[in-house]
């Protein structure tokens, strides 16, 4: 087994979001595991309700898997059970009005791009 591995388990009552670093406002993620290459990840966002991620591009490939809630991106509304692809080098904001969490994975960290809100990322994807 290898040296890294380690057990994580979320229930229904012990969720904890608050305690997640914050990846943007309203957007808490934890990471789960780095994958064999560098920048590759595996983690679990939540979106408050009204919570966005503002315009950013995928240099590498991104897939991500609905858990609760709905998410939206400039290409549609994704609830529970959606599973996405974002082949890289695409753009797109994401957005979730009632909240969600989801199950995302990258082989790459998303470059920001600036908006008026907030410039630099309060958690990076690295």
């Amino acid at each position: 087994m290898p040296d890294d591995f380690r057990r994580l388990s979320i229930s229904e009552e012990s969720k904890g979001w608050a305690d997640w670093p914050e990846l943007r406002t309203g957007v808490r993620i934890k990471i789960l595991c780095d994958g064999p290459t560098a920048g590759e990840r595996t983690a679990l966002l939540h979106y408050d309700p009204g919570a966005q991620v503002p315009r950013h591009l995928h240099p590498g490939q991104e897939w991500l898997l609905v858990l609760e809630g709905t998410q939206e991106d400039d290409t549609g509304s994704y609830g529970p059970g959606t599973w996405i692809s974002n082949p890289q080098g695409t753009f797109h904001r994401v957005s979730s009005p009632g909240g969600c969490l989801v199950l995302i994975h990258w082989s790459a960290p998303v470059e920001f791009e600036e908006d008026e809100t907030e410039t630099t990322p309060k958690e990076t994807m690295r």
